[in-house]
C-alpha cells in the first residue's frame, strides 16, 4: 500500500508541470487572438487599460471551459510519455504494476479537471459574460462610436436604422451617414448626410446626432405624400434610455443563463423549436464538456504509453488531433441537435461516448501489451527528412 501512494504520488506529480505550462499556453493562445481588437480599442478609441484589462478577464472563462480539458490531456498524455520515454512504465510494469494501477492518480488529476471545468462553465462564464456586456454598456454610453462599424447597417435604436460609410477615428466624424426613421408611425423619414458628430447627454442618457449639409426626404404613408428637405444643421436625437431598460428587463441569452434559468426556459416553452433546442444543448453541455476531461485523459494513458520513441513535441500533436477530433464530433452534434435530426443529450455526450469508447480500446490493447501500429507509424510522418534517411 506504501508503494502504491509513492508511485501514485509521483505519478500525479508528473502531470502537474505540463498541465500548467499548457494552460498557460492555450490561455494566451485564446488571448492573442483578441490582440487586435484590443489594440484597436486602446490606440483608435481610447479606452482605457483598465477596462480592456476587465473585459480580458471576463472574457477568460468562456474559453477555459474548453482550455481547461485540453490541458488535463496534455498534462496526462506528457506525464506518461515522460515516463516511458524513460523506461519508468516498463520498471513499473516489471514491479509488478499493470496499466490499470496507474490509473488512480489520473482519474484524481482528471477529477480536479472536472470539478474546476465545471465551476467555470456553471458559474463562471455566465457571471463573466454578463459583466462583459454591461462593461461594454458602459463604454458604449461615454464613447458611442466604439460600437459604430462602417458600412455596416446598426438598428440598435428602436425605429432606426443607421448606416455610416466611413468614421474618421482623429476627430471622430462619420462620414457619408444614412438614417431610416420608423419613430412616428405612418411616417419614414430617410435622412442622408455626407457629414455627422456625435454628442452625448450622460443625464438624459442621449445620443444627439448632429449632421451637416444634407437632405431629409419624408414619406407620409398614409397620405401617400412625399417632401424634401435640405439642411445645413439637423440635429437628430437618439434616446438611449429605452434601450438601456429594454435590455435590463429583457430575457438573458442562454449562454448568460444559470442552472436554474435554463430549466425555467425549457419548462417555459410552448414548443421545441430551434431556440428550444439550443437551450437544452446549452444545458447539457454544462456537464458533457467538464466530464470530456475524464474521457480525453482516458485517451492520454494509452496514447502516452505506446509512443514511447517519439518525442514531447509529438506528444503535443498528438494531442491537439485527437482535442480536435472531439471537438469536430461535438460541433455536429450542436448542428444535429439544433435542427432536431438527432436528440440534444446524444448532440452533447456523443462525442464523450464516442472518445470514451476509443480511449477504453486504447487502454485495453496497452495492457494486453498489444502495439497500436497507427500510433506507432504516426511519429514516423512528422519525421524530418534527414532524419529517415539515417533509418
Amino acid at each position: 500500500m506504501k508503494v502504491n501512494s509513492t508511485v501514485n504520488r509521483y505519478i500525479f506529480g508528473e502531470m502537474i508541470p505540463p498541465f500548467v505550462i499548457s494552460l498557460i499556453l492555450f490561455t494566451f493562445i485564446f488571448l492573442m487572438a483578441r490582440i487586435l481588437r484590443i489594440t484597436d480599442l486602446i490606440v483608435n478609441y481610447g479606452v482605457s487599460l483598465s477596462s480592456v484589462l476587465l473585459l480580458l478577464i471576463y472574457a477568460t472563462p468562456s474559453f477555459l471551459i474548453f482550455v481547461l480539458p485540453m490541458s488535463i490531456m496534455m498534462g496526462v498524455l506528457l506525464g506518461f510519455l515522460r515516463l516511458s520515454h524513460d523506461n519508468e512504465v516498463i520498471a513499473l510494469k516489471a514491479g509488478g504494476f499493470s496499466v490499470y494501477w496507474l490509473l488512480p492518480p489520473v482519474f484524481v488529476f482528471c477529477l480536479i479537471g472536472c470539478l474546476l471545468t465545471g465551476f467555470v462553465s456553471i458559474y463562471g462564464s455566465p457571471r463573466g459574460r454578463l459583466s462583459s456586456k454591461a462593461l461594454l454598456l458602459k463604454t458604449a454610453t461615454s464613447n458611442i462610436d466604439i460600437g459604430l462599424k462602417e458600412r455596416t447597417f446598426i438598428d440598435r435604436f428602436s425605429g432606426v436604422m443607421l448606416y455610416v460609410s466611413q468614421i474618421d477615428t482623429q476627430d471622430k466624424t462619420l462620414i457619408d451617414v444614412f438614417i431610416e426613421d420608423r419613430q412616428t408611425p405612418g411616417m419614414v423619414n430617410t435622412v442622408i448626410a455626407p457629414r455627422g458628430k456625435f454628442l452625448f447627454d450622460a443625464e438624459s442618457l442621449t445620443f444627439q446626432l448632429s449632421l451637416f449639409n444634407g437632405m431629409i426626404n419624408e414619406v407620409d404613408q398614409k397620405n401617400g405624400t412625399v417632401h424634401s428637405i435640405s439642411f445645413d444643421t439637423y440635429d437628430f436625437n437618439l434616446n438611449l434610455a429605452r434601450v438601456l431598460s429594454a435590455r435590463e428587463q429583457g430575457q438573458k441569452g442562454r449562454k448568460e443563463m444559470s442552472l436554474v434559468e435554463l430549466r425555467q426556459s425549457l419548462e417555459a416553452a410552448s414548443r421545441k423549436d430551434a431556440k428550444y433546442y439550443l437551450t437544452l444543448m446549452e444545458y447539457h453541455k454544462k456537464f458533457s464538456i467538464p466530464f470530456a476531461c475524464f474521457v480525453l485523459g482516458l485517451v492520454a494513458v494509452p496514447l502516452g504509453i505506446q509512443s514511447r520513441s517519439a518525442k514531447r513535441s509529438f506528444g503535443m500533436v498528438l494531442g491537439l488531433l485527437f482535442f480536435l477530433i472531439y471537438y469536430v464530433l461535438m460541433s455536429v452534434g450542436m448542428v444535429l441537435g439544433e435542427t432536431g435530426a438527432c436528440p440534444p443529450v446524444i448532440g452533447m455526450w456523443g462525442p464523450n461516448l464516442v472518445m470514451g469508447t476509443i480511449g477504453m480500446y486504447l487502454l485495453l490493447s496497452s495492457a494486453k501489451e498489444r502495439p497500436l501500429k497507427a500510433i506507432s507509424l504516426l511519429p514516423r510522418i512528422f519525421m524530418s527528412p534527414k532524419s529517415a534517411c539515417i533509418e
